[in-house]
This record gives structure tokens, sequence and C-alpha cells, in this order.
């Protein structure tokens, strides 16, 4: 038993400074890529190169300033939880989006102007 009463609770997990600023560090560099990487033309390779550097971004402050590295096996079972639902909202979304093809786009209420011309004719 602790003399502060804490009912069996375990003590946060104390993360030095230095962690902190490396990681904070490390952002600014993650930062500074992302717009070198906008300014400079990779043909096809920009938004995949993008999305790894935003995607290592994403994973030092989930695991560092959310405290995830550090946290429980619920947490973790939760977090990988809300990333398998956001695959499945992107794969649904791509799905819907890739099979736009075959649409056929409208051409709206005048059209090509062969169906208004005659009905214009009748009063003017």
């Amino acid at each position: 038993m602790s003399d502060h009463g804490d009912n069996g609770a375990h003590a946060e997990h104390v993360v030095p400074v230095s962690t902190y600023l490396g990681v904070f560090i490390a952002l600014l560099v993650g930062t500074a890529l992302t717009t070198g990487v906008a300014y400079i033309d990779l043909g096809k390779w920009n938004t995949p190169i993008a999305l790894v550097i935003a995607f290592t971004k994403m994973s030092l402050v989930v695991l560092f300033f959310m405290h995830v590295k550090y946290a429980t096996g619920l947490t973790r079972v939760i977090i990988i939880a809300g990333f398998f639902w956001l695959a499945i909202m992107i794969t649904l979304s791509c799905q819907d989006e890739f099979t736009r093809t075959w649409e056929i786009v409208p051409q709206g209420w005048l059209g090509n102007g062969s169906m208004i011309l005659p009905l214009l004719s009748r009063f003017f």
C-alpha cells in the first residue's frame, strides 16, 4: 500500500524534456521537408512522398505528445481500431471514386441547344 492512497493506480511515465525537444525538432524538419517537396516537381511521386512525411510526423505526435508509446494495452487497441476504421473509410471512398469513370456526364438543361431552339421559335 502506498501512503498517498492511489488505490493501486500506476504512476504516469515522465518523459524527459530532451525527448520533447528532439521530437519538436524532428517535426520542424518534417515541416521544412513538406514545404521543400511541394516546390520540387517529382511527377507522380509528389503525393506519396508528402504522405510518407505526413505519416511520420503524425506518428511522432501520437507516440510522444499523446503518450501512446507509454500507454497500456487498451489504449493501443483503441488507437489501432481508429486507424483500422480510417482505412475502411479511405477504402470505401476510393472505391466510390474509382467507379465513377463509367458515369455519363450530364449536358445540363440546355445541352447543345438542339432541343430549346424549336421551343423558342414557337414564341418568337
